[in-house]
């Protein structure tokens, strides 16, 4: 994990130093350059550390991250930390709600398509599971916004409500659009796994002895199946759930959610760059947590599997 955040804090620190756009001007105020004085655009220079070489900058940057400090924002001169940390629980809401969605769609037709192969209900499954790994998640985005909240008006498109002010229902129907939209295609992604992990599953030697003793097919599948056939969706549900945060940043702009997603956006519109890379190095950080947490999860699911 550290090898791997050094990489990519490396990346984002570089590429952004090499985009166009100069973030004294931008601190100073872009519209009211004829006013800036070269003294002044050498104070502010001085003060924002940007007269230092690259490598001095960046090693300032990794010594402050490691403390906790990202930096202040050029556009809102606001702590990014704390900024970030705002708009992380919307996120992380949006993130919860579209794994529970996918896997509720997800879990049930996997079983049923492996349960029932090469019937119509497995073509049904695999059609959809196509449809729903090939088609972009903006596009479903923009088609139940047109559907549900302008033609049929069930569902708000845009914003977020809280419980504490709205109650639970109407916070469910603004999280319901925005959270199904990401969590489509991992529904069919995790279908597809589910449903080949089974059917490997089933040709093994235990399932057919458990079979030859006349236990029920349902005993079988969830008592002996199931845990068995986990460990490649485990593998792929940890890149997944990197993917919905990675797929936040369109979803939350197209639904205006007040997430770290949106953030992103307007801050690369601003060339806001502490913004930038304090909130892509801390979604690095999670998805790494996520992947150690699904290493982790594998002992669990195979007792073969030793963590030393």
């Amino acid at each position: 994990m550290i090898p791997t955040l050094f990489a990519v804090s490396f990346l984002i620190f570089s590429l952004l130093y090499v985009t166009p756009g100069d973030p004294v001007l931008l601190v100073l105020g872009a519209g009211e350059q004829r006013g800036i004085t070269p003294e002044l655009y050498e104070r502010t220079k001085i003060a924002l550390g940007l007269d230092k070489p690259f490598l001095v900058r960046y090693f300032d940057f990794i010594w402050k991250a490691c403390r906790g400090d990202l930096g202040v924002s050029y556009a809102t001169d606001q702590d990014v930390f704390k900024e970030i940390m705002l708009r992380m629980p919307a996120t992380i809401q949006l993130a919860i709600a579209s794994l529970i969605l996918g896997l509720l769609i997800a879990v049930p037709l996997g079983i049923l398509a492996a349960t029932h192969h090469n019937s119509i209900l497995d073509n049904l499954a695999t059609f959809f599971a196509t449809i729903g790994v090939s088609l972009p998640k903006f596009w479903f985005a923009l088609v139940m916004i047109i559907y549900f909240s302008l033609k049929w008006k069930i569902f708000p498109s845009s914003g977020i409500a809280y419980i504490s002010e709205s109650g639970i229902g109407e916070y469910l129907r603004h999280i319901f659009l925005p959270a199904l939209s990401l969590g489509i295609g991992l529904a069919a992604s995790q279908m597809r796994m589910i449903r080949s992990s089974l059917l490997d599953v089933f040709g093994q030697d235990y399932i057919r002895f458990a079979r030859s003793k006349g236990l029920k097919e349902r005993a079988i599948i969830w008592g002996h199946a199931i845990k068995n056939a986990m460990i490649p969706v485990v593998t792929m549900l940890g890149a997944e759930v990197g993917g919905l945060l990675g797929g936040a940043v369109v979803t939350e702009s197209i639904f205006a959610w007040p997430g770290v997603g949106r953030l992103i956006v307007n801050s690369i519109g601003k060339r806001d760059y502490p913004m930038i890379q304090g909130s892509t190095l801390l979604f690095c950080l999670l998805y790494l947590v996520i992947n150690l947490l699904v290493d982790i999860t594998y002992a669990w699911l195979n007792p073969k599997i030793k963590i030393e």
